[in-house]
């Protein structure tokens, strides 16, 4: 069998680093560096687009997006999604996404652009290596063995490392002129990069060079190393293990043999690609505390292990359009008017600019027909009808005051991010009101992926 080849990690020219970014204003004394999302996709010198970040702030919503308008702006695109909800393949409209990339349809080629997407199936992907470097009975040996369909189905990394194997074989087919990757959601989402240093570590463990042993011996010789030898180091395991899964996991470890340097040499490629010029990490956050925290965190790790940063992606992040209303004047105005025209209970309707003042018997104005007085039937109803009005504005200013104050928080949070990575280029994107759910949300989120700046009201 022809193995997939090797990804080819020849650098490309050193990019300047403000290539993809382009300066912006959020008002007169906020400048900052915004990302511009047109340039980094349009860019032929930018093949692989990773988003990473903190579960839940629409890392796979904002893949899907990028993917879409790459796509419709001429770039043949396949985005690798390892997101389990399936929500990528109901937004682009296909019924199921496999390990296959499947093309998408319904979107605008007239620029002469393919967007394909593809679902990271775990163990079918281990099971494609396995065939691909074994000959056919030692693949049928490995694929059959206990501890194998365990490993496969979900040992702890397994599934960041076949992510990393399956971007490593999309790379090296030079099918795709873009290929944007989706990071699994583990707790943290560099376990992605963090993969091929720990599959070497395992590899070049002491207990797979114990259990390789007798392997490497060979024979009656090498069972008689294994009982005799290693005696009290398998009665151990055996005890920890169960004798069962001890054969099974030497049996694995045996048929395996050959292929661990290849797995070595894969995903230090793999790894190599990632640092390599033509890639583009985004990180994805939502404008809260924790989110922030953790993508200053992973802007540091990108930083410390030389990846390739293109900047923050600021998700769901809120607007009024009414933003010259502060929260103090909205709770103000609703406390005035609360305490002013609802006093015991009463408001009526003086339409000549006489709000809040009651007729009495007394005034001078006073109204000498009975029919007009306040207890009539058409004061009572028009004082209900304003009492309702009334009633429905303070409720509306209350709760302008609590948007603003969100926005205020929103804002506090991405101002200290900025303070603290000042070097990063930030994109922002308007909450919407609902779910995406197919490819015009996806061509929404994309406008305001390349929008680039706060939406509406945004600033405190």
């Amino acid at each position: 069998m022809t193995p997939d080849p090797t990804p080819d990690t020849t650098p490309d020219p050193a990019p300047d680093p403000t290539a993809h970014t382009r300066h912006g204003t959020l008002d007169d004394d906020d400048a900052r560096t915004v990302l511009d999302i047109d340039l980094l996709i349009d860019d032929p010198g930018t093949r692989i687009v990773v988003c990473c970040g903190a579960g839940g702030v629409g890392k796979t919503t904002t893949a899907a997006a990028l993917g879409l308008r790459a796509a419709e702006r001429g770039r043949k695109v396949v985005v690798l999604t390892i997101d389990p909800a399936r929500r990528l393949a109901q937004s682009m409209g296909i019924d199921s996404l496999d390990n296959t990339p499947r093309r998408v349809k319904g979107i605008d080629d007239g620029s002469g652009g393919e967007l394909h997407a593809m679902m990271l199936d775990m163990k079918r992907t281990f099971d494609e290596i396995v065939e691909a470097h074994a000959d056919k009975d030692r693949a049928r040996a490995i694929l059959e063995n206990p501890f194998y369909q365990s490993l496969s189905a979900g040992f702890a990394g397994t599934q960041e490392y076949m992510a990393m194997e399956k971007l490593g074989q999309l790379r090296a087919r030079d099918q795709w002129d873009l290929i944007v990757v989706d990071t699994p959601p583990s707790r943290s989402a560099l376990d992605f990069l963090d993969a091929p240093k720990r599959l070497g570590s395992f590899l070049d463990g002491k207990l797979i060079r114990v259990l390789m042993a007798p392997a490497k011996v060979g024979g009656r010789a090498g069972m008689k190393f294994l009982n005799v030898g290693m005696s009290m180091m398998t009665g151990a395991l055996g005890k920890v293990l169960g004798g069962q899964l001890l054969r099974d996991v030497q049996t694995f470890v045996a048929a395996m043999d050959t292929m661990f340097g290849g797995f070595r040499t894969r995903a230090d490629a793999t790894y190599r690609l990632l640092q390599a010029p033509g890639t583009a990490f985004l990180v994805v956050a939502a404008p809260e505390r924790d989110a922030l925290r953790e993508a200053a965190y992973f802007v540091e790790r990108l930083a410390s292990e030389d990846m390739p940063l293109a900047g923050l992606v600021l998700n769901r992040v809120h607007g009024s359009g009414a933003a010259h209303l502060s929260a103090e004047r909205s709770l103000s105005a609703a406390e005035t008017l609360s305490s002013e025209n609802l006093e015991d209970g009463r408001i009526v309707d003086q339409g000549g600019g006489k709000a809040g003042v009651r007729n009495t018997p007394d005034s001078p104005d006073a109204p000498t027909n009975s029919t007009n007085s306040a207890n009539s039937p058409e004061v009572t109803g028009s004082s209900a009808a304003t009492g309702s009005a009334a009633r429905l504005t303070i409720g509306l200013l209350k709760l302008h005051a609590e948007r603003m104050q969100l926005l205020a928080r929103e804002q506090r949070t991405r101002d200290r991010f900025t303070a603290l990575h000042p070097e990063v280029a930030v994109t922002e994107v308007a909450a919407l009101p609902g779910d995406v759910h197919d490819l015009a949300g996806l061509r929404d989120i994309a406008d305001r992926l390349a929008a680039g700046g706060p939406p509406a009201g945004a600033t405190a």
